[in-house]
């Protein structure tokens, strides 16, 4: 492969195909970007707008002393356009960096359109073969079906699948606020979530009727399992009466002001717009029928009167083995000018999967350029993300997986206090960042 620039394809204008294509367009490669959406619709999508967030909209937590804070530190640290773009058209979300989602797709739309590097061509890719190398497949969850069939062709066995499930969207207007307070957990950040106390008579009734609710089932992925970071609430409740407590319900952190004590069981709302028009019920993903989501919703005191402006649904997603199917720079091993970047990896989370993006972009420029492969180091957050997805030690049993601090290698030496422990961690990170970042 020649080392001069050449034209690198592009499949896919989610988090991960634009962040990787704005990347590798700002280093100087021409880009072709091919995106279905105007051509072609996807069960979840609701625009056309490149980035679309269609399950949450947060991009997790900001905190330093968290793992999330870290990757997106790092993410800075890189020049991220869609780190940018989110803290651009960011809303209220206490400590989390909660997004504007029309806002923001529209922004990056107009950021990857203006690019005098990137083509964008509006049609779906429906085989390997139609595509000159490079090129990364960043398809993610919805691939089309064409393209899923020739992958599974290209990699000699099945594809492993499970569900998202979408969470409602609320008017906020509709929000009974005499009942309903906002309140950040333990008082931490700013008041940003609209809270919705539960007693314990209330709690129960609740579950029983999600438990008797109708659902949506798919039919014909009815053994494919969820992923536990995005499980459906009526899924947990099947795994006891107190899970939804332990869980999206948990009342730790939030005074109720009427009473001065923490409720049995809480309900959170966050704010889904800049505007604050419209919040989404925060841990709610579901795939109960419409007309019980609507019923069963309005029991949560505070959203007696809700009207909702979005109902939760449910959505395929795939993924590859990647430890058995791609090499460490996301390449497959059996084509290695084909990459992979994105859910597709068996990352899981949305700026996850846009620091995918990010890393791919680096690694078709160490290609081309005839360098040494060099990931980021293993103490960072993104070196950490990227050997939990590319271990070869987890072929056998391999599941996406969120950044978290089991992740990123402990400190050496032992220290009673966790905290302490995650803040040395993160030291170390961002050193070692630092350093690859200037050595790149």
């Amino acid at each position: 492969m020649s080392k001069s620039p050449r034209k690198i394809t592009v499949v896919g204008a989610g988090l991960a195909g634009s962040e990787c294509a704005l990347q590798l367009a700002d280093k100087g490669f021409d880009v072709v970007l091919y995106e279905m959406r105007g051509a072609k619709p996807t069960p979840a999508h609701k625009t056309t707008d490149f980035a679309e967030l269609v399950c949450s909209n947060s991009f997790g937590s900001l905190s330093e002393v968290s793992a999330t804070g870290q990757l997106k530190w790092e993410a800075e640290l890189l020049g991220s356009h869609i780190l940018k773009a989110a803290k651009e058209h960011a809303v209220p979300a206490g400590q989390a960096l909660g997004i504007d989602r029309e806002r923001f797709a529209k922004h990056v739309t107009a950021m990857v359109e203006a690019h005098p590097k990137i083509q964008i061509k509006r049609e779906a890719v429906t085989s390997l073969e139609q595509l000159e190398r490079p090129t990364v497949i960043a398809t993610g969850p919805l691939t089309d079906e064409p393209l899923a069939l020739d992958l599974q062709k290209h990699f000699g066995d099945e594809f492993l699948y499970f569900f998202d499930a979408i969470a409602p969207i609320i008017d906020a207007d509709s929000i009974n606020t005499d009942i309903a307070w906002k309140a950040d957990r333990y008082d931490k950040g700013t008041p940003d979530y609209y809270n919705c106390p539960l007693d314990k008579e209330q709690y129960f009734k609740f579950i029983e009727e999600i438990k008797n609710a109708r659902k949506i089932e798919p039919k014909h992925f009815e053994t494919t399992e969820f992923f536990e970071g995005c499980m459906p609430i009526e899924v947990m409740v099947d795994r006891g009466p107190q899970t939804l407590r332990f869980g999206p319900m948990k009342p730790v952190g939030l005074t109720n002001p009427k009473t001065g004590r923490y409720p049995f069981a809480a309900v959170q709302l966050r704010q889904d717009n800049k505007e604050a028009t419209a919040y989404n019920i925060v841990g709610f993903q579901t795939r109960m029928a419409y007309g019980e989501q609507t019923r069963i919703f309005k029991m949560i005191p505070g959203l007696e009167n809700a009207e909702f402006l979005k109902l939760g649904s449910i959505h395929r997603n795939m993924f590859i083995n990647t430890p058995k199917r791609l090499n460490k720079d996301l390449s497959s091993k059996s084509d290695p000018w084909l990459f992979f970047a994105g859910q597709i990896t068996g990352v899981e989370g949305y700026f996850e999967s846009t620091c995918i993006g990010l890393l791919v972009a680096e690694f078709i420029k160490q290609k081309l350029n005839d360098e040494v492969f060099c990931p980021p180091p293993r103490e960072s957050a993104m070196g950490s993300l990227l050997e939990a997805i590319t271990d070869p030690f987890k072929e056998k049993n391999f599941q996406p997986t969120n950044i978290n601090f089991s992740l990123i290698p402990p400190w050496p030496e032992p220290i009673k206090d966790k905290k302490e422990k995650k803040q040395k961690q993160i030291e170390k990170a961002r050193t070692v960042l630092s350093a690859w970042q200037t050595e790149i």
